[in-house]
């Protein structure tokens, strides 16, 4: 586990920053933490802060090929709108803010483990690793602005984000629930390609 461990930055809300976060970035401005709600009709995520009262909210509407989102505050005014386009080489969604700012997280699919995502619009990179569960957001003079850290083995799915410029909370969490939509659906497609495999060999 020692050296496996070492890749995993995920933790708990109360639990000391990970030290290597802390090394790398150093103390960040504010952390965030996500639970998506299992076995519901409605895709719903819960974003809390440190003491673990909720910040904000992300719904998604069923069924919705477009995979339609709604980002609020605790106060239920809106943050951000997520759609995703479909029939692309590449996953692209594209995100409305409140403040009508514009922009559109596009990654080709044939990366299996390093993914770097082009954050259109902005200018910034989501630099990640699927296998270590770990993605580090860069703004574009190449400065850090969060750290997003998936937990291993989580029936609710669970992230904790680590924000270094707390000017950019909204965009962030925008981008993060936009991220976890495109590794679900990249578990879905990799499940269904599996399925459809096994069945193929046993025919």
């Amino acid at each position: 586990m020692g050296v496996f461990s070492k890749y995993l930055r995920f933790r708990e809300a109360g639990e000391s920053v990970n030290v290597n976060n802390l090394e790398r970035f150093g103390e960040p401005v504010r952390s965030l933490f996500t639970t998506t709600k299992v076995f519901t009709l409605h895709h719903h995520i819960d974003i809390t802060d440190d003491r673990e009262n909720v910040v904000y909210q992300a719904n998604t509407k069923f069924p919705s090929i477009h995979d339609k989102t709604d980002v609020t505050d605790a106060a239920g005014n809106h943050v951000a709108h997520i759609e995703r386009k479909l029939f692309t080489l590449h996953e692209r969604h594209f995100i409305t803010m409140a403040d009508g700012k514009a922009f559109q997280l596009a990654n080709e699919l044939f990366h299996l483990v390093k993914d770097i995502t082009n954050v259109e619009g902005l200018g910034w990179q989501l630099r990640g690793n699927i296998a270590a569960l770990n993605f580090e957001l860069y703004d574009e003079r190449g400065e850090v602005i969060a750290v997003i850290s998936q937990k291993l083995l989580s029936l609710h799915d669970k992230y904790c984000i680590d924000i270094y410029q707390q000017e950019h909370e909204p965009t962030v969490v925008a981008i993060l629930v936009t991220l976890q939509h495109m590794i679900r659906d990249r578990e879905a497609r990799s499940s269904s390609f599996s399925s459809s495999s096994s069945s193929s060999s046993g025919n």
